[in-house]
């Protein structure tokens, strides 16, 4: 199953997204923090500078009228509010910084609860209180203004973020989907160079890597197949001449070991063609019947070979691509292994699946990873038997090339088996492709 985040975009998108959330949050807080604190600051700038103008009005004017809101009480009158701690943390700060503010011993109260906000003020020179009006200090809202800003600044960034960490991540998906083909030996056209500068490299030496094994695998095949075909003209004459023979016995030899060269010879043409099948494609339960009835038939001391078709009729191959993985596993069972050999399909959750298995001795686990390498010949002395090594190396090419993975191993500790997987995508893929070229 995949996840979201465990892809590329999905781990920049988390990243980004928490990085503009903690850096607008502490953003916010900062903001609230600054302006409460500035509040303050202006408040109290505010009541010291009414009471310094308040104290040079009677100091300089003392029969003119004092502004409305501003007065003198008398130190007896029982408006006097009492000196208490009992404030809250706002107002408490906001007295604390007003009586820094002024001369020492200067007493600084805040008018009572419940009437509009003033401040009582006494030094040691003056002779009355002088009450000002103070701006109110408003604890912080929960919600304001400030948090639809920071809502939309928040959303416009994550949009640009993620926009800019998907056009990173295109050039990427972009070239892991060519790695992928890559790697199961299908056709890779030049992925575009674009993006930052060591992706740009990365994108140019991955095309340039392709270019380079695409040449070398050409000419080894141009090669091969051209040896291989020079190969026939002769090897015709010699099945020609060996028929002329009069010894039975030296003809049946020359003849066997002529249909070797030839099968060795078939495997090499069928090993260098590097194109695409645009045969048409075809049930595989069905024809795996008609290729198991006919190697029944024909296949000289055939061992016994079953079938277990349940993949339905959803599963469907180019007909020349199964045709040869199977005349090749077939081949390769009837070789190595013991009967029975038995053909299997069957329908999974992620696919299809195709399975050959016999019930010889099998291959050691050592030699696995050999086993599907081309001219590799496990049994040595099976090599002038028409066998050169490419059987499986043929059925591996084959079965990446129409999208599918396979996996070779020991059958319940019996018998080799080669499994063989074709995810529905795969399927799907391949049986268009096909019909299309059939249709045209």
């Amino acid at each position: 199953m995949r996840r979201p985040v465990d892809s590329l975009f999905g781990r920049l998108a988390v990243l980004v997204v928490g990085v503009l959330l903690i850096s607008h949050f502490a953003w916010y807080g900062l903001m609230r923090l600054e302006r409460n604190q500035l509040q303050t600051r202006y408040a109290v700038e505010e009541a010291t500078f009414l009471v310094d103008a308040v104290r040079q009005h009677v100091a300089r004017t003392p029969d003119q009228p004092l502004p409305s809101r501003v007065r003198l009480v008398d130190p007896t009158s029982t408006d006097v509010p009492a000196d208490t701690n009992d404030l809250p943390a706002p107002l408490q700060r906001f007295r604390e910084d007003v009586r820094d503010r002024m001369p020492a011993g200067t007493l600084v109260r805040v008018g009572s609860p419940g009437k509009p906000p003033t401040l009582w003020v006494r030094a040691a020179s003056d002779q009355s209180w002088i009450v000002v009006p103070v701006q109110p200090l408003r604890p912080p809202r929960p919600l304001d203004r400030m948090v639809w800003w920071l809502v939309i600044i928040f959303s416009t960034a994550v949009m640009a973020a993620l926009f800019a960490a998907w056009q990173l991540q295109q050039p990427l998906r972009s070239l892991a989907q060519a790695v992928a083909r890559f790697g199961r030996g299908l056709p890779v056209p030049p992925v575009p160079e674009r993006g930052p500068r060591e992706l740009r490299q990365l994108t140019h030496g991955f095309n340039q890597m392709v270019q380079e094994v695409a040449s070398t695998e050409n000419d080894r095949a141009v090669m091969l197949a051209g040896v291989a075909h020079d190969l026939k003209t002769p090897l015709a004459r010699m099945r020609l001449r060996a028929e002329m023979m009069e010894e039975a016995k030296l003809r049946d030899g020359v003849v066997r070991d002529v249909d070797s060269m030839a099968h060795i010879v078939d495997q090499f043409l069928v090993f260098a063609h590097d194109g695409a099948d645009r045969s048409e494609p075809v049930e595989v339960d069905m024809q795996c019947e008609r290729v198991v009835r006919s190697y029944r038939a024909v296949a000289a001391g055939a061992p016994a070979v079953q079938t277990v078709l349940e993949a339905g009729p959803g599963f469907r191959l180019p007909a020349a691509t199964l045709d040869r993985v199977l005349s090749n596993l077939l081949d390769n069972a009837h070789a190595y292994g013991a009967p029975p050999i038995v053909v299997e399909t069957a329908r999974t959750p992620d696919g299809f699946t195709l399975a050959v298995s016999d019930n010889g001795g099998g291959i050691a686990v050592h030699d696995l990873i050999s086993a599907s390498r081309p001219f590799v010949r496990l049994d040595p002395a099976r090599g002038g038997n028409g066998h050169s090594g490419l059987g499986l190396a043929i059925v591996e090419r084959l079965v990446r090339r129409a999208g599918g993975e396979w996996e070779i191993g020991n059958h319940e500790g019996r018998g080799l088996r080669v499994l063989m997987r074709f995810p529905f995508d795969a399927v799907s893929r391949e049986a268009s492709a096909a019909e299309n070229t059939w249709g045209r």
